[in-house]
């Protein structure tokens, strides 16, 4: 049996079409007919019967789809595992990561790590901090970084990082020494809030917000870089966590406002693991060095 035959097999179950199977897989029609047939007497049964001008799967043929496509996995993974092998890898760490954490400096650092350590092969998913932990326990991936806690007992998971939230408006073009400061009410009252980019303080926060300062107009943002890019554009303000605008601030695209009024919360930032082997241990502690 070759694994050609199964991919075939694979491609003209979803068509229905031994033509349109052809056109997909660069390979001509006859091509087509002959993995069939070779895959049918290899099994000992027949797994399409024409039905006018489709090809129909029969009842064995549905009943072999699963077990396909089992074969075509392990296969494609062993093909991989080599690929990576030949490059020069000799281990694999899978992340996600969510969009969050995705715009602080976490690109720089898995850099330097990739750098420091060139024999691991990593990959990045980027998922909503809800997904995360549902990544985790399927073992879709090594290790999770989100913005919720996890209180599965099944897993693993630590607080990396405590992040100050602050008020972040556009820069007003003027001189950081002769400007007079940022009023916290002003800043508020003259713009629209943006909420609920970040999925944990912005509950409770709103509800101080609007009862210190009931006129306040909000804007829901469901995503910290666009949130940014508003905040740039004056289109409003909002509190958000510093790592996430720690190279705007430098670079003069927007300004801290003084808080005396709301009390702004802390964004953590946690490490999520369904195993706490030396790969993730050493990931861990490398990641620690550094404050995202």
């Amino acid at each position: 049996m070759e694994f050609s035959w199964i991919n075939t097999f694979l491609v003209a179950a979803k068509t229905g079409n031994f033509r349109r199977t052809a056109e997909f897989l660069y390979i001509s029609q006859p091509s087509v007919t002959v993995h069939i047939q070779n895959l049918e007497k290899e099994l000992g049964v027949q797994l399409f019967e024409r039905e006018g001008r489709k090809m129909k799967l029969t009842e064995e043929g549905r009943r072999y789809i699963p077990h396909a496509e089992k074969l075509m996995e392990i296969y494609q993974k062993g093909v991989e595992d080599l690929q990576s092998f030949s490059q020069g890898y000799t281990s694999k760490l899978s992340l996600a990561i969510s969009p969050l954490i995705a715009d602080t400096i976490l690109p720089f650092v898995l850099k330097k790590y990739m750098t420091i350590h060139p024999h691991v092969e990593i990959s990045v998913k980027v998922l909503e901090s809800l997904d995360i932990e549902k990544a985790v326990q399927n073992d879709d991936i090594d290790i999770g970084l989100s913005c919720l806690h996890s209180t599965n007992p099944e897993l693993y998971c630590e607080v990396l990082y405590k992040d100050e939230v602050k008020l972040i408006a556009q820069h007003d073009g003027l001189d950081a020494e002769s400007a007079p400061p940022l009023d916290e009410e002003e800043v508020l009252m003259k713009n629209y809030l943006l909420t609920d980019n970040h999925p944990v303080y912005w509950e409770a926060l709103s509800r101080e917000v609007k009862y210190n300062f009931p006129s306040v107009k909000m804007m829901k943002v469901s995503q910290i870089h666009i949130t940014k890019r508003f905040i740039i554009e004056g289109l409003g303000v909002s509190f958000l966590p510093i790592s996430t605008v720690r190279r705007e601030l430098i670079e003069g695209w927007l300004l801290e406002v003084p808080c005396s009024t709301i009390t702004q919360p802390e964004a953590h930032t946690y490490a999520i693991m369904k195993y706490n082997h030396s790969m993730q241990k050493e990931f861990m502690r490398f990641l620690m060095n550094y404050r995202l």
